[in-house]
């Protein structure tokens, strides 16, 4: 039944039905299935440096590694270019970009029309989350780059025994991806929910093509959760160790550049590793929920590899994603060193090369560049196995048991280090309000509140106010004696002067010691208008520069700042109209009548 190369591996009339017209649509000169094996990997590989697609690098300092470019105009996901495609446009909620399925299998199929002539089509089956597990699902993904098979193949389960697992059944999750003529006017990402189907044309861009991501693992997963009663969350999962060796597991989901990558490989401070404390990375991006046997929360990641920003990954900020990309990693828009073929980026550290190509392909001299070698959003894709803590729990097909749920932000003044919610709807009310202040200004005006609720704001496959209420009937299910208890925190509390004044990184385990131990019944709190706090002596700063006023300072709850928060909070919450759960507006309600005491 399943042979290999260029022939078909599976029976599954659905699978093959999809195919053909796919083929008829695009046109290719030749179809290859994906199989999964070195032997294939190797040849696309060499494939891909004989065209000049991929550069091989040193490959004794970084074995089976590889650069690739991207067009200039094809460096990032295109968010105004994602479209949800519901059939009633209320389902696409007020969030996301709308356009009717009809129109857009239209005027998309108009792009895909031959886009693969004289190209191949490579069939990528793949699993997301491992192969036979209750978490997992099947998707297959139909392409003409050879970048994304490699890529895919990294950071999903791919091959024969995902074909084998889905044998007849037609729930699968199509994928149709063509670089076509990478025309950014007119690249789309479509995401058919009603049809598990995702369309991807004109990019060659990772978040944009590697469709068991953000398109698969997010949106369209968003939709079958709410559906069938799972969630897909944009969250890291970790497992903190303790001396006597029990784990406990958080998921946590944070917008970007707020340190979601860090903290899942977080390395415990040196008064920690002392203990006996450890911290296991289960996934640094996307979760998978699902209610266990025991009537508890369980977490799956179902990614097989990490898609990191390279800028800013370094010894010190996350010594454990460095170590991942060391071997079988494809680097995207970094630096070529030509003095030893290798690859540097901005913030790996203070020895920029002088004798470089950068990320467009160009002659750099980092010693004198007046501008950067390495796109800010360039990537490394490594396999997660690569990682040097991640959990031995990793591959399990029940997941883990969640302890707690994390939600942060980037906030200068208003929130403090952590602080608990009072109840699981609390907790979605906290989830719904996340926010972070922009701090550059290429990103516009410094300080600017962005709403992004529990970190789905562009990922989310439907309209935001049912996500909502399906966080609040998950709780509802579970119910408040199984349900992981949810927490905010925010690391990147500012001085008069704009100095951090808490020192983040492997210190942040300091904070989830308390999380934990809130968790088991062991840990203090006081009650304040937002929440319920730690003491400042609670907080283990032993071996720090700071003393106990500081965390006070950390914990102080101003409620002037809290007062606008809740006017912000009522303009964003409009969004949603009559749409919006009552509970979300009892807890907005609650949060100003405690303002106000």
């Amino acid at each position: 039944m399943l042979l290999k190369g260029d022939l078909i591996m599976t029976t599954n009339k659905a699978v093959l039905s999809w195919i053909e017209e796919c083929k008829a649509l695009t046109g290719p000169e030749k179809v290859v299935w994906i199989d999964g094996s070195q032997a294939q990997i190797d040849d696309l590989r060499a494939q891909a440096v004989a065209t000049g697609e991929m550069t091989k690098l040193n490959q004794e300092l970084l074995p089976d590694c590889y650069l690739h470019r991207t067009d200039v105009n094809d460096v990032a996901r295109v968010e105004d270019r994602t479209f949800i495609c519901s059939r009633n446009k209320e389902n696409a909620g007020p969030t996301n970009n709308w356009m009717a399925p009809a129109e857009a299998y239209e005027m998309a199929g108009k792009l895909f029309k031959n886009s693969m002539s004289g190209r191949t089509m490579y069939v990528i089956p793949y699993s997301m989350g491992p192969v036979g597990s209750p978490f997992s699902k099947i998707g297959y993904e139909l392409t003409d780059s050879i970048y994304v098979v490699l890529n895919m193949v990294i950071m999903t389960r791919v091959g024969a025994a995902v074909e084998e697992a889905l044998g007849d059944s037609p729930d699968f999750v199509k994928g149709l991806h063509s670089k076509a003529d990478l025309d950014k006017e007119k690249r789309y990402i479509l995401h058919f929910p009603e049809d598990n189907t995702i369309w991807s044309v004109n990019s060659g861009y990772g978040g944009n093509v590697l469709l068991g991501k953000k398109c698969f693992a997010l949106r369209i997963a968003s939709y079958l959760g709410w559906k069938e009663g799972w969630m897909a969350e944009h969250m890291l999962i970790l497992g903190v160790q303790k001396p006597d060796g029990d784990v406990k597991y958080v998921a946590a989901a944070f917008p970007s550049a707020c340190g979601k990558t860090n903290l899942a490989m977080l390395i415990p401070p040196e008064v920690y590793r002392k203990k006996g404390y450890k911290v296991w990375c289960v996934g640094d991006d996307i979760a998978w929920i699902r209610i266990g046997e025991d009537g508890r929360l369980w977490a799956c990641n179902p990614e097989n590899g990490f898609f990191g920003v390279a800028p800013g990954t370094n010894e010190k900020s996350n010594p454990n994603a460095l170590a991942s990309m060391r071997k079988g990693t494809i680097f995207t828009n970094v630096v070529l060193n030509t003095d030893n073929n290798t690859v540097w980026w901005e913030g790996l550290d203070k020895n920029p090369p002088e004798h470089a190509i950068d990320w467009k392909g160009n002659p750099w001299n980092g010693k004198t560049a007046d501008y950067k070698g390495a796109h800010p959003n360039s990537r490394f894709t490594a396999p997660a196995v690569n990682c040097p803590c991640i959990s031995p729990e990793f591959e399990n097909p029940r997941g883990v048991p969640l302890s707690a749920i994390i939600f942060g932000g980037r906030r200068a003044k208003t929130a403090p280090l952590v602080y608990q919610s009072r109840s699981w709807q609390h907790g979605v009310f906290m989830g719904s309000i996340m926010a972070s202040e922009t701090t550059a200004a290429a990103t516009g005006a410094v300080g600017v509140v962005r709403r992004d609720p529990m970190a789905m704001l562009p990922f989310c496959g439907y309209h935001m106010a049912d996500y909502f209420a399906h966080w609040l009937e998950m709780g509802r299910k579970v119910g408040e004696d199984k349900l992981p208890k949810i927490f905010n925190v925010n690391w990147f509390r500012t001085d008069d002067d704009g100095n951090f004044i808490w020192p983040g990184f492997g210190d942040n385990l300091r904070v989830l010691e308390w999380i934990i131990k809130r968790c088991e019944g062991t840990a203090d709190a006081v009650e304040t208008a937002i929440g319920y706090e730690p003491k400042a002596e609670d907080i283990n700063i032993e071996g720090l520069d700071i003393d106990r006023a500081t965390v006070e300072g950390l914990l102080d709850v101003d409620k002037d700042l809290w007062k606008e928060e809740a006017k912000g909070i009522h303009e964003f919450y409009g969004k949603f109209g009559e749409k919006l759960p009552q509970a979300l507006r009892d807890e907005l309600a609650t949060l100003e009548a405690n303002l106000d005491k």
